[in-house]
């Protein structure tokens, strides 16, 4: 029972809250129209009156103005343009007159820019030789090819060493058919030119022949050798593989094989 009573004075505080703000929306608006009507009548009604038609005598001014300047006066300017027109051709004439130059006038002075012309380029000229520098040409120093005289070969280091004579000739043997090897595979690398690969070559065959013994091949051996490191002058390694292959048959000679 309890909260019967409680819901229903509830619904009754809603349902007189809604009345009330009903009939406030009712009071707010019959306020808004009474003051819309006393408005109305305050507020007078302007009324616009016609302007009268002008007549011809109360014409406006901008119109006759008009009028004056769209009227253009012609005879004038026509004798304007006749005037102008003969005195440009008096001044035209006048100045043809003035200016009318006889071709033997014209001559000379086509002469005098020739002439300056020329006197400029060989100013110009002489103006570039001074500024090129003076290649000094160094003066060619001649190469000095090798003489190549030696002594003969001999086999003395295999000797002090302690080997006899015969073991030393077979040393020499196998020497020859080394630098015999070697001596066309020098000349392919000559034809490049191949310094460094000559320099190889060379020295494989100086070790044998220097441990074999002194002069002829063995002294033209540590020359040429020594040149090609640090020489790069092809005539004198030529002279060099010249001077090979002839100290080279002389050794065949002086240590010819058994029979």
């Amino acid at each position: 029972m309890f909260v019967t009573v409680v819901i229903g004075i509830i619904l009754l505080i809603i349902v007189s809250v809604i009345y009330i703000e009903y009939r406030n929306n009712q009071r707010y608006e019959a306020k808004r129209k009474a003051e819309k009507k006393s408005n109305r009548k305050l507020t007078p009604k302007v009324t616009k009156r016609k302007a009268p038609p002008l007549s011809k005598t109360h014409q406006r001014p901008t119109d006759t103005l008009k009028k004056q300047k769209s009227k253009p006066s012609v005879e004038p300017q026509k004798k304007k343009n006749v005037s102008y027109e003969t005195k440009a051709e008096k001044s035209t004439t006048e100045f043809i007159k003035t200016k009318t130059v006889s071709p033997q006038a014209i001559q000379p002075a086509e002469q005098k820019k020739k002439t300056s012309a020329k006197q400029e380029a060989v100013l110009k000229e002489k103006v570039f030789e001074k500024e090129l520098p003076k290649t000094e040409t160094a003066p060619k120093t001649e190469t000095r090819l090798p003489k190549c005289e030696y002594p003969d070969f001999n086999y003395n280091r295999l000797i002090e060493m302690g080997l006899s004579k015969e073991e030393a000739l077979e040393f020499i043997q196998e020497l020859i058919p080394q630098i015999g090897d070697q001596i066309p595979l020098i000349e392919e690398a000559m034809k490049i030119p191949d310094f460094y690969q000559m320099e190889r070559l060379t020295h494989s065959i100086k070790g044998s022949s220097t441990t074999i013994g002194t002069g002829g091949v063995s002294d033209l051996l540590v020359d040429y050798n020594t040149y090609l490191k640090t020489g790069k002058e092809l005539p004198v390694a030529q002279t060099y593989q010249k001077y090979l292959k002839i100290y080279f048959e002389k050794l065949k000679k002086q240590f010819p094989p058994k029979s």
